[in-house]
């Protein structure tokens, strides 16, 4: 009967594996360590937390990142914001954090530069269904201030100061036989009621200006935004620079530190050598009028040496009386004394 033989299966060693494929995989797990280190926050079992929608009848300058609170302690951030019909739909992850059926949303104030965050008031008995948006009966915007002047303009121009005045009018006569508090009351309701007929139309150029400056505040309102911004920037840029203007001072300090060390150290060996320097010192002070003749006297002399070198690799210089006059031909100048030669038109000397 023949004997069957046994299967061993034996792994490839690193030489015999393809470097080509072996490089590919390593490159595609690098890759996706990358992308799982980049989207940690959004991964089942590293990131956690439990996504929330809440509907708002405005965004008030929410956005995308921003701090989601309870309690004044940051448990999330808002994930998303984007329309909803005539809502505004606000996606939010709650990390850690327990969210009832009754909650309430707000968006709140961080900073006085703009700065918002989400802030949830935890109630219910029951936890809210993350599938099921919290609606804008349980949440709360910021109160805009351009709607506010507007809708004032608007209520005090429907105002009959007429009627009013003579409301006021009504009441003081109706008073009148009161005691001395009331009726000084009521006089004083008269006064004022007089007061608002006879400024009506101050009044009423006082609401146009309300308008017009809420109207321009309005159309503002992208300029403003835009300089909060900056100031955002700026604030960051400051921030940024504190931590390296404290390491500069810090690095000062130690430098300070060091040189005092090095000095306190080498005390006994610096003594003799600022002892000399000391003495070098005195000696130039008490000879400084001498020093100050040879620098006066040296300045001339240094620049004739300059203008003798000055035109190539030789002395030229004129020297008076090198020659006897005898030697020279008659009529050659000058005639009496020693001067050098001038010039002529043609460059040469007389």
């Amino acid at each position: 009967m023949p004997r069957m033989s046994r299967f061993r299966f034996r792994p490839r060693s690193a030489k015999e594996r393809s470097p080509v494929a072996v490089a590919l995989v390593g490159l595609l797990v690098l890759a996706l360590l990358g992308i799982a280190a980049y989207k940690a926050d959004a991964l089942p079992f590293v990131g956690g937390g439990t996504t929330y929608r809440a509907d708002f009848t405005e965004a008030a300058g929410l956005d995308e990142g921003d701090e989601v609170r309870i309690a004044g302690v940051k448990v999330g951030e808002v994930t998303a914001v984007a329309l909803a019909g005539a809502r505004v739909r606000v996606d939010f992850k709650v990390r850690d954090a327990w969210i009832g059926d009754s909650s309430t949303v707000a968006i709140a104030i961080k900073t006085l530069l703009g700065d918002k965050y989400l802030a949830v008031d935890p109630l219910g008995t029951r936890g809210q269904d993350p599938a099921e948006p919290i609606p804008s009966s349980r949440t709360t915007s910021p109160f805009d201030v351009t709607q506010a002047f507007n809708g004032l303009g608007e209520t005090i121009g429907k105002i009959d100061t007429e009627k009013l005045a003579e409301s006021f009018r009504t009441i003081t006569d109706t008073f009148k036989d009161s005691p001395p508090n009331v009726r000084n009351a009521a006089t004083g309701l008269s006064a004022l009621s007089r007061s608002v007929s006879e400024r009506d139309a101050q009044l009423a150029e006082l609401l146009k200006g309300s308008k017009q400056l809420t109207r321009t505040l309005d159309g503002k309102k992208s300029s403003f935004e835009l300089l909060l911004e900056d100031g955002n920037d700026l604030l960051g840029e400051i921030r940024a620079r504190r931590d390296a203007i404290h390491a500069l001072l810090t690095g000062t300090k130690s430098l300070g530190i060091q040189l005092g060390g090095v000095v306190q150290d080498n005390k006994r060996q610096l003594k003799p050598t600022l002892d000399a320097l000391g003495k070098v010192t005195a000696v130039l002070l008490k000879n400084r009028k001498q020093l100050d003749r040879t620098l006066a006297l040296a300045g001339p002399y240094y620049r004739l040496v300059g203008n003798t070198l000055g035109n190539g690799r030789w002395f030229d210089t004129y020297v008076c009386g090198l020659v006897p006059r005898n030697y020279l031909p008659a009529g050659t100048p000058p005639d009496t004394g020693c001067m050098p030669p001038k010039p002529t038109a043609k460059g040469g000397g007389s």
